[in-house]
C-alpha cells in the first residue's frame, strides 16, 4: 500500500479475495456458448490469451525464484520477506483487467465482424506506435508518478520492493494501471481505428509487454554481452534487469519503460548502469553453508514451494477449497515433477547470520516413500545430493521428514558407513525434535499417555520422562515391550501398559486412530512427536504442532512457510541442521545406534543462536526447567 493511498488505489474485486476470478465467469460463459453455437469464434481468443498471459508470467515467476535461490549472478544482495509476498499477490489483477476491457471492445466495438489472424501492416505498425509514442509518454507519465504528491499516494506502492520479482512489475494502484492502459492501449487502438488490426498484432504485442516487464524485474542478470557487443545501439533499445534494478534501489535514474534512449536523451540514465551490468553477470553460483532436503507430502503440497504460487505458499498448507478447481492442474504438474526430475534441486534460500541455507526438494510425494519400489530409487537421489554437497564444501545437510526414516536408511547411518569419509555432517535432527517436545510439557505434569510409533524420537522422549519420575503410560503391547527394551533398573516401573485413556497430555505419534482420538478426556492436548501432525478431530481438545521453533529475527529471505507450519516457523529436524551449521560442529548426528540425543548441548545452543519454543495453544506452559 501507497505510504497515503489515494483515490481508486483498491482494485473493484479486492472485497472478493482469492475468488475474484468469479467477475470473469459472465465474460468465459459467453465466450464458450457463441464458440459452442458458432456466432462468434474469436471470443474464445481473448480467454485462451488471459490463459497464455498467466501461464507465461508463471513461468517467469518460477525461473526467476529458481535461479535467484541457486544465487547465480544475483543483482540485489537483499531478502524479501513475508511483506513483499503479502502485496505483491495482486499479480494477476492487471490480466483481469486487461481481459474485460478486451472483451468488452470484442463485444462491443468489434462484434460479429472477423477479425484476420495477421496483418503486417498492422504489425509493423503496433511496432512502430510502441518505439515512437508509447515509450516517450511512459518515460514522462513515469517521471510524474515520482513527483512527491503522486508518488506517496500511488507509485510508492510498488517501489516498495527494493528486491524485485518479475511479479513486481505489474503491482500497481488501480488509479496507475488505468494510466498504463491508455498508454500501453495506443498501438491497438490505432491498429483498430485504422482497420489495420489482427489477432497477431494482440497476442505479440502483450506478450512482448509481458515478456520485456518479466525480464527487467528479474533479480538476476540473464542477457550475455555478445548481444551489446555485436550491435551496440541495442543498449539505447533494450533494457536489462542490472538497468531497472538502479530505478528501485536509486528511484531518480532510469526512468524508461523498456528503451533506455530516453533516459540518455533526458541525463537520467544511471552511471553505475553498465558497471552493475557486468558485475552481476560475473557472479557465480552461490555455495551454500548448509543444506536441508525434504520432499513434498500430499498432492496440493506443490503449492508450498516458492517456485510456485507465492501467495499460497507464504500461508500453512491446509484444505483451500479452490485447490479442488486446479486438482486437473494440480495432478499434472504433480507427474511432471516426479516423472522427468530424477535430481534433487534447490527451491529456497536463506540466510541465519554469515551462513546460506538451501534447501531442496527431492521430486517424490510421502505416498513414494511407502512403496518399496520406490526406496532403492529415494536413495539413490539422497546419496547423490550428499556427494554432490560434500564434493561443493558444503558443511551440513539435514533430512527432513520421511528422507530419514529408520526403514529408508536408518537415519542417515547408512550414508556415513558408505562414505566413512564424507566432510559433510549428516543431521536427522532428532535431538532436538525429542527436547522440543520435552520442554513442551507443563511443569508439574506427572504422567502422560503414549500412543504411536516407537521412533528415535519417541525413544528419547520416553526415556528421559521415566528416568525424572513421570509415568509413560502405553495403549498396545507391542509398543510397551519395545519401549521397555531401552529402559534398565527403576525406570521400567514408570512405563506402565494400561487401558486408561484419563491422562490430560497424549504424545502422540503417526498411526493414531480416529477411535483412540473419541476416547480421550475433555480438555486433552495432544503433543506429536512425529514429523507429521495428527487429523485434528476434537474441538474440545489442544492440538500442538510437530516440533517446532520461531526462527530468529534476523534470518532472512523468510517469505514462504514450512508445510503446516505457522509464518517465521522452522521443523526442529531443520533447526537441528542450521543449528549444527552454526555451532560449526564436526560429528555427525544421525543413526539408529548414535547417541539419541546430546544432554542439553542442542537446546541451549538453539536458544543461543534466537530460536524460542512454541506455546501450547489456548495454554500458558513452560518447559521442563532442568533439560536432558
Amino acid at each position: 500500500m501507497a505510504s497515503r493511498p489515494g483515490f481508486l488505489t483498491d482494485w473493484p474485486w479486492t472485497p472478493l479475495g482469492s475468488f475474484k476470478y468469479l467477475v470473469l465467469a459472465p465474460l468465459v460463459i459467453d465466450s464458450i456458448y457463441s464458440y459452442a453455437t458458432l456466432r462468434d469464434h474469436d471470443k474464445l481468443l481473448v480467454v485462451a490469451l488471459m490463459v497464455w498471459r498467466i501461464v507465461h508470467s508463471q513461468a517467469w515467476i518460477s525461473f526467476s525464484r529458481y535461479r535467484t535461490a541457486k544465487g547465480t549472478t544475483r543483482i540485489v544482495n537483499k531478502s524479501i520477506e513475508f511483506e513483499q509476498v503479502d502485496r505483491e499477490r495482486t499479480w494477476d489483477d492487471q490480466i483481469i483487467f486487461n481481459t474485460i476491457i478486451v472483451y468488452l471492445v470484442k463485444a462491443y466495438v468489434i462484434r460479429n465482424n472477423p477479425v484476420p489472424f495477421w496483418r503486417l501492416d498492422g504489425v509493423v505498425l503496433t511496432v512502430l506506435l510502441h518505439a515512437g509514442p508509447v515509450e516517450f509518454i511512459y518515460y514522462w507519465f513515469h517521471r510524474a508518478l515520482h513527483h512527491h504528491y503522486l508518488y506517496s499516494r500511488y507509485h510508492s506502492h510498488h517501489h516498495s520492493s527494493i528486491v524485485t520479482e518479475p511479479i513486481t512489475s505489474v503491482v500497481h494502484p488501480f488509479a496507475e494501471h488505468i494510466g498504463y492502459t491508455l498508454i500501453l492501449g495506443i498501438p491497438l487502438i490505432t491498429c483498430l481505428l485504422c482497420g489495420t488490426v489482427s489477432v497477431a498484432s494482440l497476442f505479440l504485442y502483450l506478450t512482448y509487454i509481458d515478456f520485456m516487464n518479466n525480464l527487467g524485474h528479474c533479480n538476476f542478470e540473464l542477457i550475455p554481452k555478445p548481444f551489446f557487443s555485436l550491435f551496440p545501439p541495442l543498449k539505447f533499445i533494450c533494457y536489462t534487469p542490472s538497468f531497472h534494478s538502479l530505478h528501485h534501489t536509486q528511484f531518480r535514474t532510469n526512468y524508461s519503460l523498456f528503451m533506455p534512449m530516453y533516459d540518455y536523451i533526458y541525463g537520467t540514465n544511471d552511471k553505475c548502469s553498465d558497471s552493475l551490468y557486468e558485475t552481476s553477470l560475473e557472479k557465480e553460483e552461490e555455495k551454500p553453508d548448509a543444506i536441508h532436503l525434504t520432499h513434498l507430502t500430499s498432492l496440493d503440497s506443490i503449492y508450498q514451494l516458492r517456485l510456485g504460487f507465492a501467495s499460497l505458499s507464504s500461508h500453512p498448507l491446509s484444505s483451500r477449497c479452490y485447490l479442488l478447481l486446479m486438482r486437473p492442474f494440480t495432478l499434472i504438474l504433480s507427474f511432471i515433477l516426479t516423472s522427468f526430475s530424477s535430481r534433487t534441486f534447490v527451491f529456497e534460500r536463506n540466510r541465519f547470520r554469515d551462513l546460506t541455507i538451501h534447501s531442496h526438494l527431492l521430486p517424490m510425494f510421502s505416498s513414494h516413500y511407502i512403496s518399496q519400489q520406490c526406496k532403492k530409487s529415494i536413495n539413490k537421489m539422497i546419496e547423490t545430493a550428499i556427494i554432490e554437497a560434500n564434493k561443493k564444501g558444503v558443511k551440513v545437510m539435514s533430512l527432513g521428514l520421511l528422507n530419514q526414516g529408520e526403514e529408508l536408511n536408518g537415519y542417515g547411518e547408512m550414508y556415513v558407513r558408505k562414505h566413512p569419509k564424507l566432510k559433510i555432517r549428516i543431521v536427522d535432527g532428532s535431538s532436538l525434535a525429542a527436547e522440543v517436545v520435552v520442554h513442551s510439557i507443563p511443569v508439574g505434569t506427572r504422567e502422560v499417555l503414549f500412543r504411536g510409533q516407537v521412533t528415535k524420537v519417541a525413544r528419547a522422549i520416553v526415556i528421559y520422562l521415566c528416568q525424572n519420575g513421570i509415568k509413560v503410560m502405553v495403549l498396545r503391547e507391542e509398543e510397551h515391550c519395545m519401549l521397555a527394551g531401552y529402559l534398565g533398573g527403576h525406570c521400567k516401573e514408570n512405563l506402565v501398559l494400561t487401558t486408561n485413556y484419563s491422562p490430560m497430555i497424549w504424545l502422540v505419534g503417526d498411526g493414531l486412530s480416529r477411535e483412540e482420538q473419541e476416547m480421550a478426556t475433555k480438555g486433552t492436548r495432544f503433543l506429536p512427536f512425529s514429523q507429521f501432525p495428527p487429523t485434528q478431530l476434537r474441538k474440545d481438545c489442544f492440538y500442538h504442532t510437530t516440533p517446532a521453533m520461531i526462527i530468529p529475527d534476523s534470518a532472512q529471505n523468510i517469505d514462504s512457510c514450512e508445510n503446516w507450519l505457522g509464518r517465521r516457523v522452522m521443523s526442529a529436524w531443520r533447526v537441528g541442521g542450521i543449528v549444527h551449521a552454526l555451532e560449526g560442529w564436526e560429528e555427525h548426528e544421525c543413526g539408529l545406534d548414535g547417541p539419541v540425543v546430546n544432554p542439553p548441548r542442542v537446546w541451549e545452543a538453539a536458544l543461543r543462536n534466537g530460536f524460542k519454543p512454541l506455546v501450547l495453544p489456548s495454554v500458558e506452559t513452560k518447559g521442563l526447567s532442568n533439560g536432558y
